[in-house]
């Protein structure tokens, strides 16, 4: 989706540089433009790289925590013992 929108967007910075003419001050002012939104495109991709590196530390720590051995016997499957579920109301609940 991103290389996507930078088509679309170096797209509509050309028809505004069609649109404007061969002067020299508007295509001074588009390649600013252009300068600009790339910084901004730049800025953009280190947060979003920032998030998913963050995401993932998160995701660690949980599997971590889920595969930690007082929650083993609710993931073992070989067991003969019931399965519990935890999303189901208990009987006495009722």
């Amino acid at each position: 989706m991103g290389c996507w929108s930078t088509h679309v967007t170096l797209l509509m910075l050309l028809i505004g540089q069609i649109s404007a003419g061969p002067d020299t001050v508007s295509r001074l002012n588009s390649c600013q433009d252009h300068n600009v939104l790339h910084n901004r495109m730049d800025a953009v991709e280190k947060r979003l790289e920032d998030t998913v590196e963050m995401l993932e530390t998160e995701l660690a720590v949980l599997l971590d925590a889920i595969e930690a051995p007082e929650w083993s016997p609710l993931l073992d499957t070989d067991s003969s013992s019931p399965v519990i579920d935890i999303l189901q109301e208990s009987p006495h609940e009722s």
